[in-house]
């Protein structure tokens, strides 16, 4: 298999593609919020980016829930391997690509996951608790806690904690996934470059709709908190929509959670690089010809 990585705004999709065209491959979607449907331009989710020269690559696990409705990475194991070995019986060659870490990581170190259900008397015990308090419970629960979105909000954070507890006494499924060779790819950029990428995107995005995408999902019955819940695009432009703050404030914040995001994703990529997860990186400014001949000689070696 092939994995493209990098952070929001890098470029990773377009080479995915040229490299599923150069290599006879077909694309499968590491994003945790391109698998809603309806949310498709606050994701990034455009269609056109798959086509080259008339020839389109087809991407796996884009559009496969309803939007409003929970998705987790145990799902998302179990969903890119039916993707997997759909490919690979068809004898082509997988590329994963994404920007989300976790889901990335769950499928390259094969994390042993299960489903744990809500403990409704654990959650009460917790609810008052503030997060640097909920923090240390964590800490002397799970010595590695790399995974930093647990630190992000106590509703998080209660929600490891209650993880942790499950598995003291629930042993871990066996992963689904097999021994997959991998070669991995992460698209960089200078820290400028990538900032005026994300807020050249974010106009285009507001542009192209993106106050009216989430208008119609409210519209379709999902409720503010749950949009929020997504972050980022949904989570400022439902605040904007819902009257919580002006578009000017919805502009500026949404940018710095944007910039502050992809920032996370680099700290997450080179946190994967000390787990013995090797990364090779290429400048998105590397001209796609020579990003194609790069990766193909990796690939072949």
């Amino acid at each position: 298999m092939l994995a493209i990585l990098g952070p929001t705004a890098s470029g990773k999709t377009s080479v995915a593609v040229h490299c599923a065209l150069n290599i006879n491959g077909e694309i499968i979607s590491a994003d945790s919020r391109q698998v809603y449907r309806g949310m498709d331009i606050g994701t990034g989710k455009d269609s056109a980016d798959y086509t080259v020269d008339k020839v389109t690559v087809p991407c796996h696990l884009t559009d496969i829930i309803d939007a409003g409705e929970k998705y987790n990475v145990f799902k998302y194991q179990n969903d890119f391997l039916k993707a997997y070995n759909n490919i690979t019986n068809r004898k082509k060659i997988p590329i994963l690509c994404g920007g989300s870490g976790l889901y990335i990581e769950s499928v390259l170190k094969k994390y042993h996951l299960t489903q744990v259900p809500r403990n409704q008397e654990l959650r009460d015990k917790l609810q008052k608790k503030s997060i640097e308090e909920l923090i240390e419970i964590l800490k002397q629960k799970k010595s590695d806690l790399h995974n930093t979105t647990d630190f992000e909000d106590s509703r998080r954070a209660i929600r490891a904690i209650e993880i942790e507890e499950y598995i003291k006494t629930h042993p871990l499924e066996k992963s689904p996934v097999p021994e997959i060779k991998t070669l991995i790819v992460g698209i960089k950029s200078e820290r400028n470059i990538r900032r005026q990428r994300i807020t050249d995107r974010l106009k285009a995005r507001l542009k192209e709709g993106m106050v009216k995408e989430v208008e119609n999902l409210i519209n379709s019955g999902i409720t503010p908190e749950q949009l929020t819940y997504y972050g980022l695009e949904y989570k400022f432009v439902t605040l904007y929509i819902t009257g919580q703050m002006d578009y000017k404030e919805m502009f500026t914040r949404l940018e710095i959670a944007i910039h502050q995001f992809s920032k996370r994703q680099m700290t997450w990529f080179r946190g994967m690089e000390r787990r013995g997860i090797p990364i090779h990186w290429i400048d998105s400014i590397t001209p796609m010809e020579q990003k194609m001949a790069l990766i193909k000689n990796w690939f072949t070696e």
